[in-house]
């Protein structure tokens, strides 16, 4: 029989002051946020899908249909119609269809179940999703506020009203998104957030003025969330707009309503 000689903390013994090295626990809470919240982001920019949604649709149409007069916008460059518009189309594809997509499949996979039983408080891995959305927003942002300089853009107007209307508008899809991520099925969630990418693209005021569409129809469209993001930027970076009060009225409202129904409604598996 052998015998070993020490200190208790030398052995690793329980009562020993070196025991356990690094000592077990929860690191602190804005650590894991931030952790989380780059490992979403790193997710969302390695997925294919993700990318071809956030980045290669938004540029395609505002180089296609600032290039070719395929759509009538009125008096005026195209790009200066189209680029506030795309703006929101990319909030919009970022907050909602991207986010539900994904949220969806990590609800069906179990992903979530397992978040919520770690340290990270439910509330943090809603924050550090959000983060990542955000971070997403200012890379798409730059990206296409780039390409429209290149195609002769000149935005006029008030930058916080645009980063009001921006936050407000990422708020309202994120909480839709979240929303149907949380209720419905994971092959429900991909097929219903690419229908409604789709159908707002189209009546959304995003590349088709709404004014092309029948008065009755443009009074019912002009209270969608992507309206009335493309609408309010384009009347602050096109028309130079102060602060566009009606719309962010209407931000607002889908925002409170859609987060309202995502943290009572939304189950985690």
């Amino acid at each position: 029989m052998t015998t070993t000689t020490g200190t208790p903390g030398d052995t690793g013994t329980p009562g020993g002051t070196g025991a356990y090295a690094p000592r077990p626990g929860a690191a602190p809470l804005g650590r894991m946020i931030a952790a989380q919240a780059v490992l979403e982001t790193k997710m969302l920019l390695r997925n294919g899908e993700q990318l071809l949604l956030t980045v290669v649709i938004p540029t395609l149409l505002l180089v296609l249909f600032s290039s070719v007069d395929i759509v009538d916008t009125g008096a005026g460059e195209a790009v200066d119609f189209l680029a506030p518009g795309i703006l929101a189309l990319a909030v919009m594809s970022t907050a909602f269809t991207g986010q539900a997509i994904a949220t969806g499949f990590e609800r069906r996979y179990g992903v979530l179940k397992r978040l919520a039983a770690s340290p990270l408080p439910r509330w943090a891995l809603m924050t550090a999703k959000t983060a990542s959305v955000l971070v997403t927003e200012v890379l798409q942002v730059v990206l296409l506020t780039v390409i429209a300089f290149a195609l002769g853009w000149s935005p006029h107007g008030n930058p916080a009203a645009v980063l009001l209307l921006l936050v407000l508008g990422t708020a309202a899809f994120s909480g839709l998104g979240l929303l149907m991520a949380g209720t419905l099925k994971a092959e429900a969630t991909l097929a219903a957030a690419n229908l409604v990418f789709l159908l707002l693209l189209v009546g959304g005021g995003v590349i088709v003025p709404l004014e092309k569409f029948p008065d009755a129809a443009q009074d019912v469209l002009g209270l969608l969330p992507i309206s009335a993001l493309s609408d309010g930027l384009r009347d602050v970076l096109q028309h130079g707009a102060s602060m566009p009060w009606g719309d962010l009225g209407i931000l607002a409202g889908w925002a409170v309503v859609g987060l309202a129904a995502a943290g009572k409604f939304f189950r985690w598996e």
